[in-house]
């Protein structure tokens, strides 16, 4: 077989075909494109879930420690708030402010309804009631 023969074989199984058109070239870029904003978009998204997931935990770790040392507190009368407790590891950007306390009954019975927060700059992100009782 000779040289022509050759390429002209090659030419009818390529469909005569000898390169990629620029058509064929921006709508592959263009497929490409809308993967790549797809990843991106899931990656952002990701990213602010795992923030959010973040901030919910430790504000929930703060609360509950904070519920506990309350809940561990010796009853006081007539109370307006418990202390913080002054062994809680409080990250910086975070605070949990003095529990406040609540009367349930008009006169205190032995029954207060606490309410512990956990704020991260500012903003309150949980609040825990808790019901402390004089036994």
């Amino acid at each position: 077989m000779r040289l022509s023969q050759v390429t002209r074989m090659l030419n009818r199984f390529a469909g005569g075909e000898l390169g990629v058109t620029l058509t064929e070239t921006v709508v592959a870029l263009a497929i490409l494109s809308i993967v790549a904003v797809t990843f991106l978009c899931g990656l952002a998204t990701t990213s602010t879930a795992t923030i959010i997931a973040n901030e919910q935990a430790t504000a929930e770790s703060l609360a509950r420690s904070e519920m506990e040392y309350v809940k561990n507190c010796t009853y006081q009368y007539l109370a307006t708030e418990y202390p913080v407790d002054p062994s809680l590891n409080i990250p910086v950007g975070w605070s949990v402010p003095p529990p406040v306390v609540e009367l349930v009954h008009a006169t205190d019975d032995g029954l207060q309804k606490v309410t512990v927060t956990a704020e991260h700059n500012g903003e309150v992100v949980i609040s825990v009631e808790v019901y402390k009782v004089d036994r």
